[in-house]
């Protein structure tokens, strides 16, 4: 026998049900038939039970006793604030002698205040987010406290209550632990201020700004010359203030309680606070003193998310100002806190750990290198809290790192290192690629967008991520004065004739300067320096174990039925073998989908799930960029480590004894290796394994001791010397998977790693789960993410096997469906597929390392009770409760075929693809769409064949009755989201219906989703545009652009609603418009023109999707047809995939810099921003918001989707209903809401979600789907295969023709919508809609609903919700913030003094009258400086709104000198040429469509043009078009998505052409790596003369060769000369000068759709014209016969 009866009921009885059946009544709504059409009655029972509930009314969402709201719980840097701000250092050691100058400080100061547009303000508008500067300490200000005995003493910086009692028991507090550590206390300063120069928000909270001076102990008389034992003393004593205060009782939580001490130093003082950059020094007297001296100066400019100021918060912290956001800070801080429990534990046999002595030398050094500074409460502040901000924990980790024996460069390299591997920079330096390989295995990187500027008082320098995502420019003068800045020009004054160098940090790379020599170190030079130190080479020769990737065995584990049998109990499905397996098997990769994931969450599922699913992928958005694994992934790395970590603070050779994996994913081939070094002769690394089975007749209560057992015996194994230990669930047979079940390895190793690190042991070991519960790459990431340092999925590799042998595979093979492989072959592809999956998975959170990946926990989990959490995923949001671990053992055992009774076959759970009546509900079913189709009037058969037949071209009378049976199988349908908890709870008695606003009002506030034009049809698009606009709502246009003639109202249709205009459109009226409402500007930039721009009524940005956050959008080849590739600038038939981050937005300010530039196109759209629900949105929103946003939207993980990876739909993005209310209340409780409107879509379907959005703060309703479906939508869920039955996503022609839907079906469907929310209004007894918005008291949990799974009965929606505040008499936030008796709807926020100078622009008479007239030509003369921002976009917006995007037919010549901002030149097209002569910053040329911009450096410059940078990053984003010329050097990402550009430079930094599909390059430089990755279109030329193109070149798309042909030589030479005669390079007159031999050392890159272009190609009796520009003034292109010479007439035309 199999399996008992009794064993069976053990462990199924107690959830006998587990209810995984379907009840015959929905009761999601209370109101029943209140609903019925035009129900403008209530009976008088009804009156007297709603009278009744009057008197009884309780508040919604009502908390227990000693409950708190956990809306906003989660580490604070997630949920409460993020930032990022401008930064930058100057450096001069030659001038003022000892103490430095006083013009170091002034021009920091100046600096400053031109990086204001970087920072932002609080909810009052005059409160800075924070603004601070770090110096040296200014010794001739404090001569008092100086004596010959004690020339530097310590001296402190400390912000202390206003209140006086306060203050004074505060300070005696620190002046006694200074003077019981040997400190002798030299006395207080109080800091001169002025309070009346601060914001309202800054001054009620500012703090007493005091400082206090100590000399060095007497013991430290034998301290170093550099005086580092007192550094350290003063910093352990600093550690002590807080405890000592907390010790004493004084500590306050209200706004007079803050006391941080911002600097204690004998080397370096900060003085910072919630200002703006100009308030600094009118607020400190200090910094107006000329006494104020100083060899060098850190500022920084803060831009929060939050608006309740905090002075810690501000910049520079003790070492770093910080430009950016740590993606991996939850690893980071539990790696940390890992290292610090075990320092004590690795001393050796009689040294002591005493951490009490603050003062001695050798003690101080012990303390920092080997002991726990982390969890000594009692005596240091703890290092690191998860309370702090993201930059607070990165400077505290740093400091300590910089106490010990590293040095700061050193710190800050193992901290943030670079890509080193592959690197071609690196090639002549292995010392480097040596240091970074011994620290990687050590340390996890501290990733994310950073620029980091740094000092410990010893030197000072910079250094940017291993991405290069934050601008860093620099210059040095020949005074020898060193300035970094987040921008070039922020120092008005400096002379462009003083300047001898111009530079820029690229991906990874650092400058140091030397504070006691003054010496500049490159980052080649700095690093090889401390590479240098140490033998790190030899010590990874000796010591390391690298695991290379074996071939998989073919051997079988089990037999057929065995392999079943597990295959169920561990949770497969059917169609996990069938489609995940398959396509990862079979070619590599994971499953593409469709459609959006329309099945219940995990928790309100009837169907059994495995523990993954209830975990939620997190993804950047807005404060930080998702990377790019496809085209990007030069700087990622999947290689993990296993064995003891020795101490990051003190250097040794046993830190290189490791076992390396280049994967993370193990075959059993791998795993024996790994088992073989346990012998001493191999390393000598213990092994040991743990089973993670238990007995099946324990019952569900078995898993707690389960659980127990296996971290007892893990914890006993590693104090016995086990290095690598393995959790596995493997059974030897069936006899074992009979008997027993399994605790879930994601349960198991997430309760080990946190048992480990609380015993001070997770560092001695690594973590290998092997499983037969893992399969897809989303388990694989929990895996890891909750500490495993490698898994080996045994049952995923025997199921490749068994697939593999499978008669239907080797057909499948045989027919050319499948490719041929062998057994080891197709493990090998599934081992790619997860590995690329995982890339995938940690890119979209902006994260390059696995290893930083590792114990990060960066999930949120979805329906997991507080014992589940606290016992194996500390510190994990888990809002809404839910399952326990019995419920767990429960679930897991529900799968196992005897209970499932699958006999002996696997079931199709129809997790992803719906199956009829056994599998899992889906909310979107073909039955759904026959319903609707009933009730709108649809009839799928009628379509452009044969509508002609057909009265009112075949659109049936609409049903009321057929719209109520359509949602009352919606109402009675299993739960599957979380307001299908929820009920409505009125305050008020019923009205009649007649009462309520009409429908027209209502249905203006409804929108379509964003579906691009190409992942739609025509038909279907343009159907959707029209339907919404008729009823006045707001139509999308996705991400692909739209032809310009929907711009154009229709007119020409005739009596049978046809229009030539749009002839594949059936049922249209005169007066239609298929222009939609809303344009969208993707990361891809489709279709991203000025007269698209300028069209729009209100232009989003796509910041992420529903379907697929924090990965880029995609269009399968066979979609981009002639017309969609003519829309998108792009190539035909090839497939097009969006980056996944926008390139302009990498974090918060760069998003204000978009909309800025939005703004300045159009200044009457409003703009949107559109982000994915998830945990800590709210504080992104409040970002967004200041950062001058006019709406918010907000989509669930749901969203539909053309085409996806099939993890993403299934595993990224949370419920609508957490991020709407967490937007909301957040924008409320700081003051931000009045600010933006906010908009919500998601898998809205009917007038109750509508109704329950609206009272969660929705104004604005977004329909994707179902919109879809009311057009003929049939839910086929083939979109990504072109092969729509019914026409609606497909491109081919004959299936469009197919297309059933007409604009007045989806009218239909919006007034049927919108009429069910009017009843719904008239029940609860409100007339007008708004009244509905914000008013979550208004809802409540509905009882029945939460009792009918036992899943749920745990499920707790009040702590969550009750953090919605109650705005029920706070109706304010629906008004404008600029103007309060206005609605935000009717007012669009204007940029402010930023645009001026094109204002100034457009108000010349001669501009204004080329433009109007639309002939002649002017030319205008301006300065410009770095805080012009968007330059010329207004004055390109005006042209556009005038004559389109081609028509202008005169010339407008703009003159600027200066350093120009970011976005200078955006939009520009034909007929708008402007010069610039300076230097320009970021985003030069965005989205440009026409004319030209040259760039040339000031002719007073004293440096070689050739050498030096002169624009910023992403140059050309987006471009179309026009002649882009730049007499020097470019950043990161030249010509990213160019599609039309013809561009110049001298010099380019990494990812050059990168998603490039037309134009011209050419490059008369050196560029970085990565040169041209996912390039599908265009051409780019590379002077290469030392031959190190070929290891910068992403060879996936593009070939390289010399130019071979004599049309791409004519092409290339007209071009460089083009470039002279523009700019006057040298560089390009060398070229030309010598072009017979020159003209070697080119290399031609193109992609497969250039193959044959004569320029590429060398043909015989071509009959072309040569383009040798992008066009010419009046819009025509510049062509040149092939074969001919340029004439100097020909030559000047196509300049001039």
């Amino acid at each position: 026998m199999r399996f008992s009866a009794g064993v069976v009921a053990a462990i199924a009885g107690p959830i006998a049900a587990m209810a995984f059946v379907q009840p015959s009544v929905r009761s999601k709504a209370s109101l029943g038939q209140a609903f019925l059409w035009n129900s403008g009655f209530r009976t008088e029972q009804q009156q007297q039970q709603k009278s009744k509930a009057l008197t009884q009314l309780q508040m919604a969402f009502e908390l227990k006793e000693g409950q708190v709201s956990n809306m906003f719980e989660g580490p604070a840097p997630l949920v409460k604030e993020r930032d990022a701000c401008g930064v930058g250092f100057i450096a001069n050691t030659s001038s003022g002698g000892e103490f430095g100058s006083n013009k170091v400080l002034k021009e920091a100061l100046v600096a400053l205040d031109c990086m204001e547009h970087r920072g932002a303000c609080g909810g009052d508008n005059e409160s800075g987010d924070g603004a601070g500067i770090m110096t040296q300490i200014p010794w001739k200000l404090f001569e008092e406290y100086r004596s010959d005995a004690c020339a530097k003493p310590g001296v402190g910086f400390v912000f202390l209550p206003r209140d006086e009692e306060r203050r004074n028991a505060v300070k005696e507090v620190i002046k006694a632990v200074c003077e019981s550590n040997e400190l002798g206390f030299l006395g207080w300063r109080e800091v001169p201020v002025d309070n009346s120069v601060l914001g309202p928000m800054a001054r009620n909270v500012v703090p007493s700004m005091w400082q206090f001076f100590v000399k060095a102990p007497k013991r430290l008389d034998n301290d170093d010359e550099s005086r580092d034992g007192f550094e350290r003393t003063l910093y352990l004593v600093r550690r002590r203030f807080d405890v000592a205060l907390k010790q004493a009782g004084l500590v306050w939580d209200d706004n007079d309680g803050e006391v941080y001490v911002t600097s204690f130093s004998s080397r370096t003082i900060v003085y910072k606070g919630m200002v703006q950059g100009c308030v600094l020094p009118q607020f400190y007297k200090d910094l107006q003193n000329p006494d104020y001296t100083t060899k060098f100066a850190i500022y920084h400019r803060r831009f929060s998310t939050n608006t309740n100021p905090r002075w810690p918060l501000a910049q520079p912290m003790r070492v770093v100002g910080h430009n950016g956001e740590i993606n991996t800070l939850l690893g980071n801080v539990n790696w940390i806190k890992a290292r610090e429990a075990s320092k004590s534990m690795n001393l050796s046999e009689g040294e002591a750990c005493d951490i009490r002595d603050l003062v001695d030398y050798k003690s101080t050094d012990n303390i920092i290198q080997m002991c726990n500074t982390q969890d000594n409460p009692t005596i240091l502040d703890p290092l690191i809290d998860l309370g702090r901000s993201d930059s607070a924990n990165l400077d505290a980790v740093f400091e300590l790192m910089t106490k010990s024996r590293h040095r700061a460069p050193c710190a800050l390299m193992a901290l943030v290192p670079t890509a080193y591997e592959n690197e071609p920079a690196l090639k002549y330096n292995p010392e480097i690629v040596d240091f970074y390989k011994f620290h990687g295995g050590l340390l996890e990187a501290w990733d994310g967008p950073a620029l980091l500027v740094f000092s410990d008082g010893k030197s000072i320098g910079a250094s940017l991520d291993r991405n290069g995502l934050r601008p860093a420019r620099y210059s040095i003068t020949k005074d020898g004065t060193v300035y970094m800045m987040s921008e070039t020009g922020v120092v008005p004054d400096l002379k462009e004739s003083d300047i001898i160098e111009k530079g820029r940090l690229g991906p990874g790379q650092m400058i140091n300067v030397d504070l006691e020599s003054g010496e500049f170190k490159d980052n080649i030079r700095i690093k090889s320096e401390i590479a240098s130190r140490h033998p790190y080479g030899e010590w990874l020769k000796k010591n390391r174990k690298d695991l290379q990737k074996k071939k998989s065995n073919s051997e079988r584990l089990y037999d057929d039925i065995t392999t079943t049998f597990a295959q169920s109990a561990f949770g497969w499905s059917l169609e996990d073998i069938g489609m995940q397996i398959q396509d990862m098997a079979g070619s590599g990769k994971e499953t593409t989908y469709s459609m959006g994931d329309d099945a219940p969450q995990a928790v309100f599922s009837e169907r059994p799930h495995v523990l993954y699913n209830y975990f939620k992928q997190r993804f950047a958005q807005v404060t930080n960029p998702p990377i790019d694994p496809l085209r990007e992934g030069v700087v990622m790395s999947l290689a993990m480590t296993l064995g003891k970590k020795e101490s990051i603070y003190k250097v040794s050779e046993k830190g290189a004894r490791l076992i390396h994996l280049e994967s993370p994913v193990l075959n059993s081939v791998e795993m024996e290796e790994i088992k073989s070094f346990a012998a001493s002769e191999k390393g000598g690394f213990e092994h040991a394994t743990v089973s993670t089975r238990y007995e099946l007749s324990d019952g569900p209560a078995g898993i707690k001791n389960a659980i127990k057992e296996i971290c007892d015996a893990a914890a006993d194994l590693v104090r016995k010397g086990t290095e690598v230990l393995v959790l596995t669930d493997f059974a030897e047979d069936q006899s074992v998977l009979d008997s027993t079940t399994y605790v879930s390895p994601l349960l198991a190793v997430g309760a080990v790693h946190h048992r480990l690190i609380q015993e001070g042991l997770r560092m001695d070991v690594g973590i290998i789960v092997e499983t037969g519960s893992a399969w897809s790459t989303h388990h694989v990431a929990c895996l890891v993410g909750y500490g495993a340092n490698a898994v080996h999925p045994y049952l995923a590799y025997e199921t490749v096997k068994q697939w593999h042998g499978q008669d239907r595979t080797q057909k499948m093979m045989e027919s050319g469906k499948l490719a041929q492989t062998t057994v080891e072959e197709a493990q090998a592809n599934y081992r790619k597929a997860v590995e690329a999956g995982l890339l995938k998975i940690l890119s979209k959170m902006g994260i390059s390392l696995l290893t930083s990946y590792a114990g990060a926990q960066i999930f949120e989990a979805v329906g997991l009770g507080e014992e589940v959490i606290e016992t194996s995923f500390k510190g994990t949001t888990s809002r809404i409760g839910g399952m326990s671990l019995e419920d767990i053992a429960s679930e897991t055992v529900m799968m196992r075929p005897e209970v499932a009774d699958a006999k002996l076959k696997l079931i199709n759970y129809g997790y992803y693809k719906p199956v009829p009546k056994l599998g899992e509900y889906h909310a979107n079913s073909s039955d759904l769409a026959k319903l609707l189709h009933n009730a709108i009037g649809l009839d799928k058969t009628v379509n452009q064949l044969n509508r002609d037949e057909f009265k009112n071209d075949g659109v049936n009378p609409a049903s009321v009755a057929d719209y109520n049976i359509f949602k009352k199988s919606l109402e009675e349908a299993p739960i599957a989201n979380i307001r299908d908890l929820l009920d409505f709870e009125s305050d008020r008695p019923s009205i009649p219906v007649t009462d309520v606003e009409p429908v027209s009002e209502i249905m203006k506030r409804f929108c379509t989703g964003a579906m691009s034009l190409g992942a739609l049809s025509r038909e279907a698009h343009e159907t959707l545009a029209i339907a919404v606009n008729r009823v006045g709502g707001k139509s999308n246009s996705g991400e692909g652009g739209e032809d310009t003639i929907r711009g154009k109202v229709i007119s020409d249709v005739d009596e049978n609603g046809r229009s030539k205009t749009f002839p594949h459109l059936a049922g249209l009226k005169n007066g239609d418009s298929a222009n939609s409402y809303i344009h969208q500007v993707a990361s891809g930039r489709f279709g991203v023109t000025p007269e698209f721009l300028v069209t729009a009524k209100q232009l989003e940005i796509k910041m992420a999707q529903g379907a697929k956050p924090g990965e880029g959008g995609q269009l399968p080849g066979p979609k981009v047809s002639d017309y969609i590739a003519g829309l998108r600038a792009s190539k035909p038939g090839v497939t097009l995939i969006s980056p996944p981050p926008h390139h302009d937005i990498y974090s918060i300010e760069d998003l204000a810099q978009l909309i800025h530039d939005l703004h300045a196109v159009n200044e009457k759209a409003g703009v949107s921003v559109k982000l994915v629900s998830s945990i800590g949105i709210g504080t992104v929103a409040c970002g967004v918001a200041k950062a001058n946003a006019d709406v918010i939207q907000i989509s669930g993980g749901d969203g539909g989707t053309g085409a996806s990876p099939l993890s993403s739909i299934k595993h990224a993005g949370l419920p609508w209903e957490l991020g709407l209310a967490e937007a909301h209340s957040a924008l409320m409780n700081n003051g931000l809401r009045n600010r933006v409107l906010i908009r919500v879509d998601g898998g809205i379907r009917t007038g109750r979600d509508i109704a329950i959005a609206a009272m969660m703060g929705a104004e604005e309703f977004g329909f994707g789907t179902i919109a879809m479906i009311a057009e003929g939508c049939v839910m086929a869920r083939v979109c990504h295969l072109n092969t729509c039955p019914v026409g609606v996503t497909s491109q081919k022609e004959e299936l469009r023709k197919k297309f059933p839907g007409t604009p007045e079906h989806v009218v239909n469907f919006f007034h049927f919508v919108g009429e069910e929310v009017r009843n719904i209004m008239a029940h609860l007894g409100y007339s007008k809609f708004e009244d509905l918005i914000g008013r979550a008291d208004l809802l409540k949990e509905n009882p029945d609903q939460l009792s009918r799974l036992v899943k749920t009965k745990n499920i707790q929606l009040s702590p969550f919700f009750s953090g919605v505040p109650d705005a029920k008499d706070s109706r304010e936030f629906l008004m404008s913030s600029e103007d309060p008796t206005s609605k935000k709807d009717s007012i669009v926020h204007k940029n402010g003094f930023s645009s001026d100078l094109d204002r100034r622009m457009f108000g010349e008479e001669s501009v204004r009258k080329v433009i109007e007239s639309n002939e002649g030509s002017t030319t205008v003369n301006f300065k410009i400086k770095n805080t012009d921002r968007s330059t010329c976009a207004m004055l390109a917006g005006e042209i556009a709104r005038a004559h389109g995007n081609n028509g202008f037919n005169g010339s407008i010549n703009v003159n600027f000198n200066g350093s120009a901002g970011q976005s200078f030149g955006a939009f520009v097209l034909p007929g708008l040429n402007i010069r610039l002569e300076g230097e320009a910053n970021d985003y030069v040329g965005k989205g440009m469509h026409g004319g030209e911009i040259v760039v040339v450096p000031d002719q007073e410059a004293g440096f070689v043009a050739a050498d030096s940078s002169i624009v910023g990053n992403a140059c050309l984003y987006g471009a179309t078009g026009g002649d882009f010329h730049a007499n020097g050097r470019a950043g990161e990402r030249f010509a990213v998505r160019n599609s039309g550009a013809f561009a110049v430079a001298e010099g380019t930094g990494d990812h050059c052409c990168e998603y490039m599909t037309g134009g011209v390059v050419v490059s008369l430089g050196s560029v970085g790596r990565n040169v041209g990755a996912g390039m599908t279109g265009g051409l780019g030329y590379f002077y290469d003369p030392n031959n190190q193109l070929d290891e910068r070149l992403n060879k996936e798309i593009v070939k390289a060769q010399k130019i071979v042909s004599k049309e791409g030589e004519m092409q290339l030479k007209s071009i460089i000369e083009r470039h002279f005669e523009k700019t006057g390079s040298e560089k390009a007159e060398a070229i030309l000068n010598n072009w017979e031999s020159e003209v070697q050392n080119f290399i031609q890159i193109y992609p497969p759709s250039e193959a044959n272009s004569p320029f590429v190609k060398k043909l015989d009796n071509i009959v072309t014209d040569l383009r040798v520009s992008a066009s010419s003034p009046n819009g025509d292109m510049c062509f040149l016969p092939v074969g001919g010479q340029l004439s100097p007439e020909q030559t000047q035309r196509c300049a001039d």
